[in-house]
């Protein structure tokens, strides 16, 4: 019974602490206006799902209109002239992202990861270390 209380406290801290950053996220993109809330909360997922999908790449930035202005829809955006940033190089990226009505929680979300950025072009396109 000691053992399995000693697992589960950990467990539960964690949770909390997982719950509370999806709080604080979900505040956050409460305060912005609603195409600005659906770009940002689908950046968040597709710089998770690169991060987590064993694709090798560490994104720390995605910007979704960096190569052309993504296509909004109602409860979905286009975006393929994103690009996202990983262990200091800056890569093509085309999404797909669906949301919920309030643009929130997403729903669905396929990307292709394309070519490196070469740095000579950052400057041109607004790119950083």
């Amino acid at each position: 019974m000691l053992k399995l209380f000693a697992i589960l406290i950990p467990l539960a801290s964690f949770a909390n602490s997982a719950f509370a950053v999806d709080v604080t996220m979900k505040k956050e993109l409460e305060k912005l206006d609603p195409s600005e809330r659906m770009e940002q909360a689908c950046d968040a997922e597709a710089m998770k799902r690169i991060g987590t999908e064993k694709t090798g790449f560490k994104p720390d930035k995605v910007i979704a209109y960096t190569f052309g202005d993504p296509a909004m829809n109602p409860d979905s955006m286009n975006a393929p002239g994103a690009v996202f940033r990983s262990k200091g190089d800056w890569y093509h990226l085309s999404y797909v992202c669906v949301t919920g009505p309030q643009h929130i929680h997403v729903r669905d979300l396929s990307y292709q990861i394309g070519d490196k950025v070469p740095r000579d072009s950052w400057q041109q396109h607004y790119l950083y270390d």
